[in-house]
């Protein structure tokens, strides 16, 4: 087999692996997958590694072979769940991220949202207001311009999702970050088109 098929073969197999990674461990994190798979294949070359997006589209694809309507109705539940959240937190112009708009969900996903405020205050009295009991993290993003920002975060558990708020200062609604997965701005969906996909699916 020519050297180039054999390497496209190769990252067809790591993407496939680690998708599987991904569904059967509940990771979020694509480059860690990617990571664990070419350990378990022996694939030291990096360069010989699939690119996160094909990871994702793997996971896509095993999702829709395996898992069916079911992973259509746990999908459809999680962006409903999304969809209340934003509406709560409307002042701040959510936007939905991650697996709950790209599909793309491990087992145990949850609900990524990106906020716009000017103070991370505001949403902490926001969140006192509407009595959710939060803990504090932090979110590097990277930026089309090379920089990289840490954000505050805020996690919670509504019902059994868990729920993820990145506080983002308001400019970035205009310069928003990169997706990790796809390298490509990030702009997420507004409460519109979440509540579109809630009702015609995509």
């Amino acid at each position: 087999m020519p050297t180039r098929e054999r390497i496209d073969a190769q990252r067809e197999r790591l993407a496939y692996e680690a998708a599987r990674i991904v569904l059967e461990q509940g990771l979020d994190d694509f480059d860690r997958a990617r990571r664990k798979a070419a350990e378990r294949i022996g694939v030291q070359d990096r360069r010989h590694w699939p690119t996160n997006e094909a990871v994702q589209d793997a996971v896509l694809a095993q999702r829709r072979l395996f898992m069916g309507g079911a992973d259509e109705d746990e999908l459809r539940d999680l962006r409903v769940a999304a969809l209340q959240a934003m509406e709560q937190l409307d002042a701040f112009a959510p936007r939905l991220i991650g697996g709950a708009l790209s599909g793309a969900l491990g087992s145990g996903s949850g609900i990524e949202l990106l906020l716009f405020a000017d103070r991370a205050e505001d949403v902490i009295f926001t969140l006192l207001d509407l009595r959710i009991p939060w803990r504090g993290a932090e979110r590097t993003l990277r930026y089309p311009d090379g920089l990289r920002c840490a954000h505050p975060a805020f996690r919670f558990v509504a019902g059994d999702i868990h729920v993820e708020l990145i506080v983002l200062p308001r400019r970035a609604l205009r310069n928003p970050p990169l997706d990790p997965v796809t390298e490509r701005v990030q702009r997420g969906a507004d409460r519109e088109e979440v509540a579109r996909l809630v009702a015609f699916g995509g």
